[in-house]
């Protein structure tokens, strides 16, 4: 069978292994980071739907569901890199709370940062 299986799903059936083996929310997080480079979406899909139905209640699975769609909240302080920071938070924030907090930082910049902020969001679409 491991001759038929796609290079992608070796590496990621050692890594559920490692993950397994190691147990905590950093390699669960690692995890999650592989699966999202080496994974479709559909096969995303159906890993988490296989994960949810292995549950013993349909509750927990609802609890599983709950946790991972959480909103991100406000973002808290920065201390030490601002834009690490609000990268990291973006990262789990929903579209809504982006586009909203986006809006809000925008509308708070004094007229010459706005400008200079378009500028260089037009520079970067040019680049693109």
């Amino acid at each position: 069978m491991s001759k038929l299986m796609k290079p992608n799903h070796k590496r990621m059936s050692r890594m559920i292994g490692y993950t397994l083996t190691l147990g905590d929310a950093d390699a669960w997080a690692g995890f999650t980071t592989v699966a999202m480079a080496r994974l479709t979406v559909e096969e995303r899909a159906a890993l988490a739907w296989a994960a949810l139905r292995a549950l013993d209640t349909p509750e927990q699975a609802e609890q599983v569901a709950k946790a991972v769609l959480s909103f991100a909240d406000y973002p808290l302080p920065t201390f030490l890199n601002p834009m690490d920071d609000a990268r990291w938070w973006a990262s789990f924030a929903s579209l809504k709370e982006r586009k909203a907090y986006a809006l809000a930082a925008y509308e708070a910049l004094p007229m010459r940062e706005q400008m200079a902020f378009r500028n260089h969001i037009s520079e970067v679409e040019i680049a693109a």
